[in-house]
């Protein structure tokens, strides 16, 4: 038990960095100073993500077939977890197609990629990326086509998406990129995080909380369905233990803000995905230390 309470403790300490973004972002919400938004949000998915993951990937010391072990589980999982979601949602008659991409997408981005960082340095960030490239590449193309009223026809062409197909030719063909060309990729995807940290924070201050009942219900599932369905996973393919614990880390993160802002805008169950979200986020913090803790003895 004093070994746990030790690692908690540790654990909050290491977090700091990212809690003291997230709470300027916080900050910065609640006292309404004009905030970028929109163009924060298009740097980062078109310009600084895209550069991270191509790094990530042709500078990672995971092999391909790692890389390939964890695209193939981050979608198994993803999958036991809608299915289990979409099960639960009909119990508490909920509204299925509309609130199972909050239910069921983790919030890979903005609190997994450092998350997995802190937990399992660079290796833990490479698979992290593998999953976001995959968990985003469902949200954008598959998930919001539940959504009705959805135009998703230049959904295929992300810039993410790109970037991942771009970076694992390289590395399947072997082909040699110039060190400017990774530098570059470093310095633009070195930004991500402390972005992502600061618009998750601002996002979290505006976000309404009129559905708190029913997000509660969501985040619930997204937390507990979203672990157990990586520990299957984990368990069913035998994976090795870095990735085993930071693909088990990625399932158990919080609802994905954008969830919310797809939710809000083509359905009238915004404030729900919105509770869910902000709930889900809050326990996750809560829990992160413990988090961190059970996923390495995963």
């Amino acid at each position: 038990m004093l070994a746990i309470a030790q690692f908690y403790l540790s654990a909050i300490v290491l977090m700091l960095p990212l809690l003291c973004c997230v709470g300027i972002g916080v900050l910065w919400g609640k006292r309404d100073v004009p905030f970028g938004g929109a163009f924060i949000t298009t740097l980062v998915t078109s310009v600084t993500t895209p550069a991270l993951v191509f790094h990530t990937f042709v500078t990672t010391h995971l092999d391909d077939r790692a890389l390939a072990d964890v695209a193939v589980a981050t979608l198994l999982a993803l999958l036991l977890c809608a299915l289990v979601g979409a099960l639960l949602l009909k119990v508490w008659k909920l509204p299925v197609r509309t609130l199972l991409p909050t239910a069921s997408l983790p919030n890979a981005g903005n609190l997994g990629l450092p998350i997995s960082q802190l937990a399992f340095g660079d290796a833990g960030l490479s698979v992290a990326v593998a999953f976001f490239a995959v968990n985003s590449f469902v949200m954008h193309t598959i998930a919001v086509r539940l959504l009705p009223g959805v135009n998703t026809k230049g959904s295929w062409k992300s810039p993410i998406l790109l970037a991942s197909v771009v970076a694992v030719a390289l590395r399947l063909l072997h082909v040699p990129v110039p060190a400017w060309v990774i530098e570059t990729a470093r310095m633009l995807g070195a930004v991500t995080v402390p972005l992502m940290l600061l618009s998750l924070g601002h996002a979290l201050a505006l976000i309404p909380s009129t559905g708190l009942r029913d997000g509660a219900k969501v985040a619930a599932i997204r937390l507990v369905v979203g672990l157990a369905a990586g520990l299957a996973v984990v368990w069913a393919l035998d994976l090795e233990p870095v990735l085993a614990g930071a693909l088990t880390l990625q399932m158990a993160m919080p609802c994905a803000v954008v969830s919310y802002m797809y939710a809000k805008r083509y359905t009238t169950l915004g404030d729900t995905a919105a509770g869910a979200v902000l709930v889900s986020t809050v326990v996750f913090l809560l829990l992160a230390p413990l988090m961190l803790w059970f996923t390495h003895g995963a």
